[in-house]
């Protein structure tokens, strides 16, 4: 006779995994917009959202996925390419700073976990792509890394607030 087991998942967890798998999809697919003003807010909006339902350490896994899908599938320009590791530390700084502050004021947590990421990508973009690339190469290539990421970190952060709002999670 042949034996069955049965491998049960409880309630919590399965919860914290369809969250965890809607929110990768989320920013796993946002790069196929192939437009940064698109991608970057829903990205962002992943993150926020996944500090919020995730936890940190989920956020983080969420955060590095999409460069990488990017990179691997070749959505990201070549020129990109060497940023990409710095993208996924930004994203971590992100989750980071806005995990940490947004018990306190969700809008606090927000712009400055999006301020915050800006920094460190204005900072390593300049270095990293200067070290690179032409010089008039790398002043594109910086402003793509720079006021953008900014913005769509922001719009990523209202976007998140509307959704919790309207699920009145904040």
């Amino acid at each position: 006779m042949t034996q069955v087991k049965i491998l049960t998942i409880k309630k919590d967890l399965a919860l914290v995994l369809i969250r965890f798998a809607l929110l990768l999809g989320i920013a796993t697919l946002a790069p196929f917009f192939g437009n940064q003003a698109i991608t970057g807010p829903i990205v962002n909006a992943a993150l926020f959202l996944s500090v919020v339902f995730l936890g940190p350490q989920g956020a983080i896994l969420v955060g590095l996925m999409p460069s990488l899908i990017a990179l691997s599938i070749g959505l990201l320009p070549a020129i990109l390419v060497p940023m990409v590791p710095f993208i996924m530390v930004g994203n971590t700084i992100s989750v980071l700073v806005f995990s940490y502050l947004r018990e306190k004021n969700y809008w606090l947590g927000a712009i400055s976990a999006s301020l915050l990421k800006f920094i460190f990508l204005a900072a390593a973009s300049s270095i990293v792509i200067d070290l690179l690339l032409k010089k008039e190469i790398a002043q594109k290539v910086a402003m793509m890394m720079i006021w953008p990421q900014f913005l769509t970190a922001l719009g990523g952060g209202l976007i998140a607030c509307l959704f919790l709002k309207s699920i009145k999670r904040i």
